[in-house]
């Protein structure tokens, strides 16, 4: 007779011979404006709810009379799954990829695997939030341990915005410089990479 635990170890054994697209949930192609779409040759393969900061520094600006502005200085997020589990964070860190460069960055939780992106198109969906963005990778890393969920990563997509903007407030006068505000924000990121041709 096979002992039960026999049995749900040679049911794993079995399990993780398989595809692991059986287990995977297929992300979809969000509806966003066309200026934000994917290019041909790219699907979605990780999706994430961020929430966090957009983070803003009071500073001296040509484009205001009062000659300063609310100027951006990155991200402070975690994005979680459809369960509620942290899958990432992210935030502004240097490029290793473009000489340190700073650019906006996800990390993953499980395998530290990261990548960076630049800003390639926006799209105001909802005017009382931040923009939805298109973004293209940059740079990616493997993590430590060879780990690389992110290493594959082409292009992200921010969309589903809710506030982030910058204060109306706070940053009128000189006297206002070096002031910084934290301002929450919700957003989801999709994630995609090459298609795998068979």
């Amino acid at each position: 007779m096979i002992r039960p635990s026999l049995y749900r170890a040679l049911a794993a054994a079995a399990l993780a011979l398989l595809p692991t697209a059986l287990f995977a949930h297929p992300v979809p192609v969000p509806d966003v404006p066309a200026i934000l779409e994917v290019e041909p040759g790219h699907r979605p393969y990780l999706m994430g709810h961020a929430v966090g900061t957009q983070n803003y520094v009071c500073l001296p600006s040509t484009q205001t009379e009062s000659g300063v502005a609310w100027t951006l200085f990155g991200p402070q997020a975690t994005l979680f799954d459809d369960r509620q589990r942290q899958t990432m964070t992210h935030f502004l860190s240097p490029n290793p990829d473009q000489a340190d460069t700073p650019r906006a960055t996800w990390h993953h939780s499980d395998d530290s695997s990261t990548a960076w992106a630049v800003k390639a198109q926006e799209s105001t969906v909802d005017p009382t939030a931040i923009p939805w963005l298109l973004l293209r990778i940059v740079g990616n890393e493997d993590g430590p341990t060879g780990g690389g969920k992110l290493s594959d990563t082409t292009f992200i997509q921010r969309i589903n915005t809710v506030a982030g903007k910058a204060p109306a407030t706070g940053c009128e006068s000189a006297g206002n410089l070096g002031a910084i505000r934290l301002v929450p924000y919700e957003t989801d990121h999709v994630f995609y990479r090459a298609q795998r041709r068979n």
